[in-house]
């Protein structure tokens, strides 16, 4: 999905760099997991992960992708199923079970009624997030696993790949130029397609895997393996105002919500990473807290803490290293002064804690 600071494109890269100078383990805890490309890709290569998050959608994609192992058989919920004609190639019961969603019929629930034009035709601006007909979709689907979930006919692994599958699936219909804190006033031409499930990969790795839904500053002292990788935020942005509608898919918990864009309240859920002082404070509190062999922060040359002010903190707890590499920034940051900048330097800090 697309996400800003996702590492999608670039964890090849970073991983290199790792490699290359050295830090590796068999441990790896994801301090701030996201959509959980950097927590994926260790995995595969065979790491004992761990991942933590403060917002919930994040905490379904972890749940799904890193704390799962195993292809979901859906035992108790498949033979409740109408049989389905189904266009997926090699059909399963996992294929079996998005298709049934995809022919729900749909529902006039919180999404349509708040995030489509036909649920807010009385607003001033309609919101345009979704298209009608896939709004009311989304809210068939959603209601649909709750249902399940309260029926006891999901595994809890069941339940939570779901909820990803539907996660992954909404970015591709949404009316945005790649966050939530603002909707087209015309319709992209993919967010008026029927929308479709997309199924998620599974990865297994035979491990124990471990995720959170939390302020990973909280668990600093249950945390102690060989790579703690920190990907902050870099500005004074918080996530939750960009990924509103996202959470509120993922929770849906019918929050009271406000304004144009119709966001939810994020007062819980501010990172001390948007402000450069208390930024450099928690890396302070982090580094001299957590155990680990390697402590590796990406970061952006555009970001809020200063370089020198990284090093100066970092160095206090072993031999720091700096490495750089250009990359095409995020489309929805290409805004004020830096609008005909298509380019922008990852910035990765390693701390060798062993010497």
């Amino acid at each position: 999905m697309r996400y800003i600071g996702n590492k999608e494109n670039i964890i090849e890269k970073i991983d290199a760099i790792l490699t290359a100078n050295a830090v590796v383990g068999e441990s790896f805890f994801d301090f701030f997991a996201g959509t959980t490309n950097v927590g994926k890709y260790y995995k595969r290569k065979g790491y004992k992960i761990s991942s933590s998050d403060m917002m919930y959608m994040s905490y379904c994609l972890q749940k799904a992708y890193i704390e799962n192992n195993e292809e979901p058989r859906f035992d108790r919920l498949i033979d409740s199923l109408p049989p389905i004609n189904t266009s997926r190639l090699f059909s399963d019961p996992f294929d079996h079970v998005l298709s049934y969603l995809d022919n729900l019929d749909p529902v006039h629930g919180f999404i349509y009624n708040n995030y489509t034009p036909g649920g807010t035709s009385n607003l001033e601006q309609p919101r345009m997030y979704f298209s009608s007909e896939n709004g009311s979709k989304i809210d068939a689907i959603r209601q649909r696993i709750e249902e399940w979930w309260e029926k006891n006919l999901l595994t809890e692994s069941e339940y939570f790949i779901l909820l990803a599958c539907l996660i992954e699936t909404v970015s591709f219909y949404a009316n945005v130029a790649g966050v939530y804190a603002a909707f087209h006033k015309k319709w992209d031409p993919r967010a008026v397609k029927p929308i479709q499930m997309r199924r998620i990969e599974i990865i297994s790795n035979n491990k124990d895997n471990n995720v959170y839904c939390a302020d990973s500053c909280t668990l600093l002292d249950i945390i102690d393996v060989d790579i703690l990788y920190l990907d902050p935020p870099y500005n004074e942005r918080q996530y939750l105002p960009n990924y509103h509608l996202v959470e509120t898919i993922a929770r849906y918990d019918n929050p009271q919500i406000k304004g144009v864009t119709g966001m939810r309240a994020y007062e819980n859920n501010k990172s001390d990473f948007c402000n450069a002082t208390k930024a450099i404070e928690q890396l302070d509190i982090i580094a001299n807290t957590a155990k680990y062999k390697f402590l590796v922060m990406s970061y952006n040359s555009e970001g809020i803490m200063k370089t020198d002010d990284i090093i100066d903190t970092l160095s206090k707890f072993g031999e720091v290293k700096l490495e750089q590499f250009e990359y095409a920034r995020f489309k929805s940051n290409n805004k004020g002064l830096s609008k005909t900048k298509k380019t922008v330097f990852e910035e990765l800090y390693i701390l060798n804690h062993t010497q």
